[in-house]
């Protein structure tokens, strides 16, 4: 039977965790804006840098780019997926590891060797191995804006790692960016090879300045250095679009989770109200009772 003391019980557990939701949404919904912001001031940078593709273009045209077909099966291919180290966000792993697998079949589930794969995000791993995906390599997401450079150097330097076993011909990135209301969308993006297409129109662009820049680095050199700049910017928004969406995530789940312990205090509060009211009805008659037996004696 249920009695006062076991319902007052319930009802400081909940209030603890109605503290710890609260809490948990406030650190998302700041967490967020960080990560917004972050993302917002590297544009500029990342303008600066497609703005060196065209010049240098415009000084050396006759640059000969990978024209094959871009694959990302095999050896020669590098995923990068970007996960979760944590939970409390839905189910934000399972979203990005079935588009994964989606895209992957559509890319050609057939072929006889999976690209290598590098997830960021330590509780994907398991979901995408599940889906017989497994990871050549996990890091940690990193815990602050300012810790995303560090990871994302990481990540090339694996890449640059995989080369001596076979240039990679290609680098996808996969990762969920905050939709409407709060919803997760996976995503995935060609890093490697450079588009053709979009790297000559940016040749063929307008300079903003009222002089021309000269490249003075040998051709060689000076790609790798801008195509070095673009991965890790890439890379970066890939992160912090990430986080973004993963907070967002929890922050809806911490939305709902609100709603649902709002709803059991209020049925635990009217329960333990109806339980002390019998309990003072009780009382009272036991007194009104023992007072008229008095009476009659």
């Amino acid at each position: 039977m249920e009695t006062q003391e076991a319902l007052r019980h319930q009802l400081d557990s909940l209030g603890d965790l109605q503290s710890i939701v609260r809490t948990m949404k406030a650190l998302s919904a700041s967490s967020i804006r960080e990560y917004e912001q972050a993302m917002e001031a590297l544009r500029q940078y990342e303008n600066t840098i497609e703005l060196g593709f065209a010049a240098a273009l415009r000084d050396h045209p006759g640059w000969q780019m990978d024209t094959r077909p871009p694959s990302i099966h095999g050896r020669d291919g590098v995923a990068v997926v970007f996960g979760s180290d944590h939970g409390l966000c839905g189910r934000f792993n399972e979203q990005i590891a079935a588009h994964f697998v989606d895209r992957m079949a559509h890319a050609g589930s057939r072929a006889p060797e999976h690209p290598r794969l590098l997830v960021v995000g330590v509780r994907l791993a398991p979901v995408l191995g599940a889906h017989g995906f497994e990871a050549d390599e996990v890091l940690e997401l990193p815990a602050t804006v300012e810790e995303i450079t560090a990871t994302v150097q990481t990540i090339i330097q694996r890449i640059d790692r995989w080369q001596p076993a076979g240039p990679a011909r290609s680098v996808h990135v996969f990762h969920n960016r905050p939709g409407r209301q709060l919803q997760s969308q996976p995503t995935d993006r060609r890093l490697l090879p450079l588009a053709l297409q979009r790297l000559q129109q940016m040749g063929r662009r307008e300079w903003p300045g009222p002089r021309l820049p000269r490249a003075f680095m040998a051709e060689p050199t000076l790609l790798s250095a801008l195509t070095r700049e673009y991965l890790l910017v890439r890379l970066f928004r890939a992160c912090a679009g990430s986080q973004t969406s993963e907070h967002a995530s929890r922050l809806s789940a911490m939305q709902r989770a609100e709603s649902n312990l709002d709803e059991r205090i209020e049925s635990l509060t009217g329960r333990f109200r109806r339980l002390r009211q019998d309990a003072i009805t009780s009382e009272l008659l036991d007194v009104v009772s023992g007072f008229g037996a008095v009476q009659s004696d």
